[in-house]
């Protein structure tokens, strides 16, 4: 299936859409104010040790300490000069006590971006993404990309590599799966770009002071030219000419194969509304998602982890209510995988199916499921039908999902989801006034409450309004404050 690859670029922020067949099936947003810190490396300050957990904050010029844990830290091991990772199976991590202390400086790499209240995690394993291969200096080995399937690629490709190092390297590699059609010159490129990388952070490291930012990863939109592109792109439209030569200049040094593809967009229309992503942004901030059948899906995001309910809906076609079941759940495997990365939910994520008895039918939707996330860019690992007919999965969490992006709580609910009736705070507001009036003795009590709450004691609730008044032998008045939401309100002794 062919892909177009949609990049809008103002001053404030870049999005980026990745369309397949006319549907949006990724969003990603980076914000020039925000913009994510995963890949960068800093050169951090320890704040505080905390042997019980393992753990230690890390000074790096943010907000909030960054947390860096015990298996984050690599050391190097005389005896194990392969792979020097600490967290080695034949050995238990020396304790973090042990290696750092307060006020000691380390070169660090965020591996995740803060979400909500939670600061960056950290490791000092420092990792520098290329076009086809990932540096790792610390670490001596060349590793080959899992989705590179066959072994006797995975030596070929290993043994190029080895022949292309330097004689003075000492650090590893990674080969990433955009190198199995990559030339010798291309690899070799990419090298020399890796290694001048590694040698101007530690050059910083060894100038710079502490909390100094030594690194930072590429912008979103090459990030795109560098990961995102592949041999089903039919197109990359630039909107903005400025950025499109930009991103010329840097194809042409990294991605020369994305060239003939990167195209700049000069229609009268905006890219995103032409492609209808705009309207796709909507839909993806909402709960309920329609299936083209008639059946829905409810997501709902929490804190912890995030549910996602298929329902039949207006849905009665196939030959019996199994086979009507059967095919909304079909359908529900490929809109769930679209809005995991649509929406970039992750973590714990829980799917309520419509119950199926057929065993055979359970077995077909989850296979359907696994195969439309098998496209997932991201790390996702799926269960099987719990005991109460719930599929349980995870997906790799490294960024901010799209609704924390572009929204925040709301200030009526504060993110519940529901407000009170006007009849419920009417109700808060007798009960106040009872209360007001056994402790207070003013000449008369106000009530400063929203449009709708105050309609309320004018109609409905007049009585019991006018039975609470000459129950305290005081006169009680209405005022609306019309920038109140409806659950707030005031009482005020006049």
């Amino acid at each position: 299936m062919t892909e177009d690859i949609l990049i809008n670029i103002n001053p404030q922020e870049t999005r980026v859409a990745l369309v397949v067949q006319g549907a949006v099936q990724e969003l990603h947003i980076e914000r020039t104010l925000t913009r994510g810190l995963a890949g960068n490396v800093y050169l951090g300050k320890v704040v505080r040790v905390l042997p019980g957990m393992q753990s230690a904050f890390i000074d790096i010029g943010l907000e909030r300490a960054a947390f860096l844990h015990v298996a984050d830290i690599w050391e190097a091991k005389p005896h194990d000069g392969s792979n020097g990772a600490s967290n080695s199976s034949n050995s238990a991590p020396t304790p973090i006590e042990k290696i750092l202390f307060d006020g000691q400086v380390l070169t660090v790499q965020v591996i995740k971006d803060p979400i909500g209240t939670k600061g960056a995690r950290l490791s000092t394993q420092i990792s520098i993404a290329g076009r086809m291969l990932v540096y790792l200096p610390q670490d001596k080995h060349i590793g080959i990309s899992q989705k590179i399937e066959k072994e006797s690629e995975r030596e070929a490709l290993r043994a190029r590599l080895a022949g292309l190092l330097p004689p003075d390297e000492n650090g590893g590699y990674i080969v990433r799966t955009q190198a199995e059609d990559a030339s010798d010159a291309d690899l070799a490129a990419d090298i020399d770009y890796l290694r001048k990388t590694w040698g101007a952070i530690t050059k910083g490291a060894r100038t710079r002071p502490a909390t100094s930012l030594l690194y930072q990863d590429l912008s979103l939109a090459q990030r795109v030219l560098r990961d995102f592109v592949h041999d089903e792109t039919a197109a990359i439209l630039v909107d903005s000419r400025e950025n499109y030569l930009k991103l010329v200049e840097f194809a042409q040094v990294y991605t020369p194969s994305v060239l003939s593809r990167l195209q700049h967009y000069t229609g009268e229309r905006p890219l995103f509304d032409l492609y209808g992503v705009e309207e796709e942004i909507l839909r993806a901030l909402g709960r309920r998602v329609d299936l083209k059948s008639g059946g829905y899906l409810i997501v709902d995001q929490t804190e912890a982890m995030t549910t996602i309910d298929v329902n039949t809906g207006g849905f009665v076609g196939g030959r019996n209510f199994a086979d009507t079941i059967f095919k909304t759940n079909l359908e529900a495997a490929h809109a769930i995988a679209r809005q995991l990365r649509l929406r970039n939910l992750g973590g714990i994520i829980i799917l309520d199916f419509i119950d199926m008895e057929n065993n055979e039918h359970r077995n077909a939707v989850l296979a359907e499921l696994k195969k439309t996330l098998s496209r997932d860019r991201t790390k996702v690992s799926v269960s099987g039908f719990s005991a109460l007919g719930l599929v349980e999965m995870t997906r790799k969490r490294t960024r901010e999902s799209l609704a924390h992006i572009l929204c925040e709580p709301c200030p009526a609910c504060a993110g519940k989801g529901q407000v009170k009736t006007s009849r419920t705070i009417c109700y808060e507001i007798l009960r106040e006034l009872l209360r007001e009036a056994k402790q207070f003795n003013p000449r008369e009590f106000r009530i400063v409450a929203s449009q709708e709450v105050v309609d309320m004691f004018l109609e409905e609730e007049s009585q019991h309004l006018a039975m609470l008044g000459d129950f305290i032998g005081k006169k009680i008045s209405l005022q609306v404050e019309r920038g109140y939401h409806q659950e707030q309100y005031d009482v005020i002794l006049m």
